[in-house]
């Protein structure tokens, strides 16, 4: 039943709720396909495309500077929860050891499992943005996106790729996994970015 395990958010919630939203009473599991399950001895991390080819350890990670997150979370399938608690790398952080090509103005993130979603430099590049490998205080479960997931806060959260294993930067938008299957192609929950005018 859906008041089982969602509820409509009252008034007082309208500025973090966005239109078409339902809180989730706990935290919802949706994956497309298999899901994969890697070590953090075995997990690897690889930048290319316009920038440096680089590949990055778990311990690499780990010697990058750590901060905790609180955000909401909002997926394309109508529901939201508030307040998710992460800890792991800012994004601004991580791009620290990434020499970038000026001309990079978009990024395909990659994944294990073959899981792909592009996302504009500029909305990747914000502040807010983080790689997470900590949920509520314990290490980011599999199902979650574990080890390593990226977070992007102000879109939907098919754009915060789980198992994320690299970033190709580009020089123009190519279209990831649902973005070809006819999601949106940047996906900001305000304006209820769910499907592309294409289909």
């Amino acid at each position: 039943m859906p008041g089982q395990f969602f509820q409509k958010p009252g008034p007082e919630l309208r500025d973090r709720v966005p239109p078409g939203q339902h809180l989730a009473k706990g935290f919802p599991v949706l994956t497309y396909g298999d899901t994969p399950i890697i070590s953090q001895a075995d997990w690897r991390f690889q930048v290319w495309g316009l920038a440096t080819r680089k590949t990055f350890s778990w311990d690499d990670l780990m010697a990058m500077p750590q901060s905790e997150f609180t955000a909401d979370f909002h997926c394309v399938t109508t529901w939201s929860k508030l307040d998710v608690q992460w800890r792991g790398v800012k994004v601004t952080d991580f791009m620290q050891a990434v020499e970038l090509d000026p001309k990079a103005t978009h990024v395909m993130q990659h994944c294990y499992g073959d899981y792909t979603t592009n996302i504009s430099l500029d909305d990747f590049l914000r502040e807010e943005n983080f790689f997470a490998h900590t949920l509520f205080g314990e290490p980011l479960p599999a199902e979650h996106g574990g080890p390593l997931r990226l977070v992007v806060p102000h879109l939907y959260a098919w754009k915060s790729a789980k198992w994320i294993n690299g970033l190709e930067f580009l020089s123009e938008m190519q279209l990831g996994f649902w973005e070809r299957n006819g999601y949106h192609h940047r996906g900001e929950p305000w304006s209820e970015e769910r499907y592309s005018s294409r289909y």
